[in-house]
């Protein structure tokens, strides 16, 4: 594990790492960290997550704050609560590609509509991912 630098907090469970100094709130910051664990396998499916309050408390954010970010990353399809047996990794993969092919077709038929054209779709779909992975 790195060595914690001032402005920098982490939970020993989750490898998590709070940044003061970067421009990201504190909620994006544990969403994108375990958003990325997930997805690359480093965090596994059914891999139980600290609750809110020990997370919260280990990084020394507001339980708001990381309530925020496990609520997205449900949303996210990411995680899935499970009342009493707690907050688990979820099986992302499939879930993630259901969505992106939803929003995909969803995409593609307004592209149709306006009749700019498959090549035109595309670069905006380029775009937008590129501005995307740079926030």
């Amino acid at each position: 594990m790195p060595p914690i630098f001032p402005g920098v907090r982490e939970n020993r469970g989750v490898s998590v790492q709070i940044h003061i100094e970067d421009g990201a709130p504190p909620y994006e910051q544990v969403r994108a960290q375990i958003s990325e664990q997930a997805r690359s396998g480093a965090l596994p499916v059914g891999y139980r997550l600290p609750t809110v309050r020990g997370l919260a408390e280990t990084l020394g954010l507001a339980a708001n704050t990381v309530a925020k970010a496990y609520r997205a990353l449900e949303a996210d399809g990411v995680i899935e609560t499970r009342g009493r047996n707690g907050t688990v990794i979820a099986a992302v993969g499939s879930t993630a590609e259901r969505e992106v092919a939803a929003a995909a077709e969803v995409f593609a038929e307004r592209v149709r509509r306006l009749g700019v054209g498959e090549e035109v779709g595309l670069a905006a779909v380029r775009d937008a991912l590129r501005a995307a992975f740079r926030a």
